[in-house]
């Protein structure tokens, strides 16, 4: 569902260059640091740089493909605070959305492989939904509680942002074959409602009703079946993306708002470009933001 794996670029965050960071790191009081990727594990110096953010009680979440969970589940469990794994299905879909055989059996190795080593440890899933899984929510939160994840989490698939490496929107036919059509929608709607009956209130879908039937207006909107809606989101006042190339954005799908090639990260988030774009942002109308798929909504608690 992104295009970070077609890069060529070699460019990734070195422990030398979050060094030159951490004082900023500590003056802004940041709390939580997301590794993301592309898969975070296949990164030289992973664990050095989660072990520089530990140490000043900073939380690392991890986002895994969960190929490699297996092979660093012990660095994982002594260095990382908890991990969050993609799950596009039910075993045979799973495999097929990833285009791995037995991509599955190995997300399900490592997750047991940490588990053996800490059966307290957070790992928790989530699932992109889009043209090759929209029929089976039910059957992946059920797969995700055979795989004992804390939770699930749905999304629906961005087909229209240059997020994520692609540089310009897709094209149309790209699109299609992700995106929804309307009866596959009802499909989804149908699913989503038996989905929030079988786990409602018990805390493991993370998305109640309204937030499931958000994914398929979402869906409707892309035909024009009805309007975007902007989700409740924070993200530019209370967080920052740091590409690998040293790239500041307010979120993934909003445009640049400064580089650490040339400034540090306090002088680009305190910066003139950032203060203009937060104090000029309107998430409700904003139309990014109203076909955002993946917010935040801080509350700093």
């Amino acid at each position: 569902m992104c295009d970070i794996w077609k890069s060529t670029s070699a460019a990734s965050v070195t422990a030398e260059e979050l060094f030159r960071h951490l004082a900023d790191i500590e003056a802004l009081s940041v709390r939580w640091v997301v590794f993301s990727g592309g898969e975070p594990l296949m990164h030289p110096d992973l664990f050095r740089l989660a072990d520089m953010l530990r140490q000043r009680a900073i939380r690392v979440t991890l986002l895994s493909s969960g190929l490699l969970l297996s092979r660093y589940a012990e660095q994982i469990c002594g260095r990382i605070d908890d991990v969050i794994v993609s799950l596009d299905g039910p075993p045979q879909i799973h495999d097929h959305v990833r285009r791995v055989p037995g991509a599955f059996l190995e997300l399900m190795r490592g997750i047991r492989s940490i588990h053996a080593i800490n059966p307290a440890f957070s790992i928790s899933g989530r699932c992109t939904i889009q043209k090759l899984n929209y029929a089976y929510p039910v059957q992946t939160a059920r797969a995700a509680k055979e795989l004992d994840l804390t939770s699930i989490s749905f999304l629906a698939a961005d087909v229209k942002s240059t997020a994520f490496n692609r540089g310009r929107e897709w094209a149309a036919d790209r699109q299609s074959q992700v995106a929804l059509t309307l009866s596959e929608i009802q499909t989804l709607e149908r699913a989503f409602e038996a989905l929030d009956l079988e786990w409602q209130g018990t805390g493991f879908v993370a998305e109640d009703s309204g937030k499931l039937c958000r994914i398929a207006n979402h869906f409707r909107a892309h035909l024009g079946l009805a309007d975007q809606q902007s989700p409740r989101c924070n993200a530019p006042w209370v967080s920052a993306v740091v590409e690998a190339d040293g790239t500041v954005r307010p979120c993934f799908f909003h445009r640049p708002i400064g580089s650490l090639q040339s400034h540090s990260l306090l002088q680009v988030l305190n910066g003139f470009e950032a203060q203009q774009f937060r104090s000029s942002l309107d998430v409700r109308t904003n139309p990014i933001c109203r076909g955002c798929v993946c917010s935040l909504n801080w509350e700093g608690n």
